[in-house]
């Protein structure tokens, strides 16, 4: 592990090889799970706000999800989410020749709104988990995520160094600088 401020990197964060391959997994990350996307209470926010930017790329089923249940909404585990269409896929989730897609990031790369997807989402498989006095970021290995092992192991690409640009966006250009060097020195 390393710690860089307040943030603790789980070693498999910094180690293992990593490369998103939707072709290959279809966006699973957006499919399975017993919840929706975790969202930062500012998400929540800018959603609701950013939402009319958005609903236009979004499917009927999760345009009727969105307006039944809200922007986002409280999970079982009293935390904050995008809501699910009929408990499966996220209701942001559009389909691009069966591959799920972030309605979300669509609408920002449209030029629609300025908020790209939650951050949650443009980390994963980094998942954070905050406490009293630090934030977790630990690496999920999900079997759906099998072929970008493959593709990572493939390019020779490491967690940290594939979400560079989310990593930043998350805690900044220093301490993605800082975590390059402990990176660095694991390796040593």
């Amino acid at each position: 592990m390393v710690q860089i401020g307040d943030v603790i990197i789980s070693s498999d964060v910094l180690e293992r090889m990593f490369v998103c391959d939707v072709e290959k997994c279809h966006g699973a990350c957006c499919i399975i799970g017993d919840s929706g996307a975790p969202l930062e209470a500012e998400e929540a926010s800018i959603l609701k706000t950013e939402y009319p930017h958005i609903k236009e790329l979004l499917r009927p089923e999760g345009i009727e999800t969105i307006e039944k249940l809200g922007t986002s909404v409280i999970d079982s585990d009293g935390d904050c989410v995008t809501p699910l269409i009929e408990n499966k896929e996220c209701a942001y989730v559009v389909f691009d020749r069966g591959i799920a897609r972030c309605g979300i990031e669509l609408a920002w790369k449209a030029g629609k709104t300025g908020f790209r997807k939650p951050i949650s989402c443009h980390l994963y498989p980094i998942r954070l988990t905050k406490y009293n006095t630090f934030i977790a970021a630990n690496y999920h290995r999900a079997d759906f995520c099998a072929p970008a092992r493959l593709l990572g192991e493939k390019l020779q690409l490491k967690v940290y160094a594939f979400l560079k640009e989310a990593l930043i966006r998350r805690f900044g250009d220093n301490f993605y600088r800082e975590l390059e060097e402990a990176a660095k020195e694991e390796t040593k």
